[in-house]
């Protein structure tokens, strides 16, 4: 059988004689973009319109995320233009956590058409500068709460966020805006700790370390006004769902509709998983570690999965990379984690993991030299890397089966049963 892995914006072809299934994100039915966006504007969830919003805000400051997420940005903002552009005072803040400012043609893909007309008024959010936190006190868990101080000095804020399910937050989207969306690097240093729990995965809230650490930071923020506005996706980007309105209400709301299309039931797990970031997900290794972490859900206990990622920018947070690099075996990774934590490491934690119980291979635009140090074994292609995987298991006595995961850094394998 032939089937075409998207690569980047483009794709490569594989060729293979294998039981196998193809995982994708479910196909649900999507209605004129448009007029899903209206329908959430004109019905928000415990909360006013955006236009008495707009009306009653002095100031407005519209928290959007980078380019490392697919959120339908310049969409929402091309709808609402009218209010925002007849509005006296408006700042934008990109959410980057602790990614870099976005370049000029990531400003584009984020803001669209109006990016010209809005471009003096952006700001890049910087976790490293410290003069640009304020200091608003201290979680449950006890992560000091260092954010943007433009936030409360604002006060009225609007969040456009997109929710599928995330790894070790349980799901992106809604309070992630504010932490790690404009924390600074120590609180999202020590936020992220938490993602070395077993309770902190993927569609898991309650008893989640790092959820609930993001909703102290809410509770540190109750004396701002906010108005959310959360996109939920196909596998394709196409818009599918958006709740508007109250912050939580919204994010609760969303993660319903994400549910629908990222949750797919699987009837067996496979010796070989070959799971895909795609584009824009595609930035970086350190962003395209979730397409491998949702990639453990469907694989055996002994077998391969293959990262597949052009990882466009080069690795990302390189902290992450050093840890990796330190040590022989992801065994030897994990005694190190007891031991100290920098951001990054949670990644590290989370695919070192991996590493103790399966073969990881790869297939990227980084040097061997980079992929060997992260522990995955390098392929210049998708097909070699496959060809290898299925000697790999007939040389353990396997008769090999495959799920391939086109999107994987958005598709939650739920096997059957389980």
């Amino acid at each position: 059988m032939k089937f075409n892995i998207p690569y980047g914006k483009e794709s490569v072809e594989i060729d293979f004689d294998l039981p196998h299934t193809i995982l994708m994100p479910n196909s649900v039915e999507v209605r004129d973009e448009a007029k899903v966006l209206d329908e959430a504007l004109a019905n928000p969830i415990g909360s006013v319109p955006f236009s008495e919003f707009a009306d009653k805000s002095e100031r407005m400051l519209v928290i959007v995320n980078d380019a490392t997420r697919p959120t339908p940005t310049k969409k929402v903002l091309e709808l609402l233009r009218d209010d925002l552009t007849a509005h006296p005072d408006v700042t934008y803040v990109v959410a980057t956590g602790v990614h870099r400012a976005p370049t000029d043609e990531e400003y584009q893909f984020i803001f669209g058409d109006m990016y010209e007309d809005v471009k003096d008024k952006i700001i890049a959010h910087d976790a490293r500068k410290d003069e640009d936190m304020v200091y608003l006190g201290v979680s449950k868990n006890g992560t000091e709460m260092y954010l943007n101080k433009i936030v409360p000095e604002i006060k009225n804020v609007v969040v456009i966020g997109s929710v599928e399910p995330h790894y070790f937050a349980g799901y992106t989207g809604g309070r992630k805006a504010f932490l790690p969306g404009v924390a600074s690097y120590k609180t999202i240093e020590m936020n992220h700790k938490a993602a070395l729990s077993d309770s902190a995965r993927s569609l898991a809230l309650e008893g989640n370390p790092v959820h609930e650490d993001m909703i102290d930071a809410m509770n540190v923020l109750k004396d701002i006004n906010v108005f959310s506005i959360q996109t939920v996706l196909t596998g394709d980007h196409s818009i599918y769902a958006v709740t508007a309105g109250d912050l939580f209400q919204s994010f609760d709301a969303a993660i319903e509709r994400a549910n629908e299309v990222f949750c797919v039931p699987l009837d067996a797990k496979a010796d070989i998983v070959i799971s895909v970031a795609p584009y824009p997900m595609d930035i970086d290794l350190y962003q395209s570690q979730k397409a491998l972490d949702n990639s453990k859900l469907a694989l055996k206990d002994g077998g391969v999965t293959i990262i597949v990622s052009k990882c466009r920018m080069g690795v990302g947070e390189e902290a992450f990379l050093d840890l990796l690099g330190s040590a022989a075996t992801p065994e030897e990774i994990m005694k190190k984690l007891e031991g100290e934590y920098k951001l990054g490491y949670h990644k590290a934690a989370k695919m070192a993991q991996i590493g103790t119980w399966a073969s990881i291979y790869g297939v990227t635009d980084l040097s061997d030299e980079m992929m060997l140090k992260a522990h995955l074994k390098p392929f210049a292609s998708v097909q070699k890397a496959l060809d290898a995987a299925i000697v790999e298991m007939k040389g353990k006595g396997r008769e090999p089966s495959l799920v391939i995961m086109p999107a994987g850094s958005l598709t939650i394998p739920l096997v059957r049963g389980e």
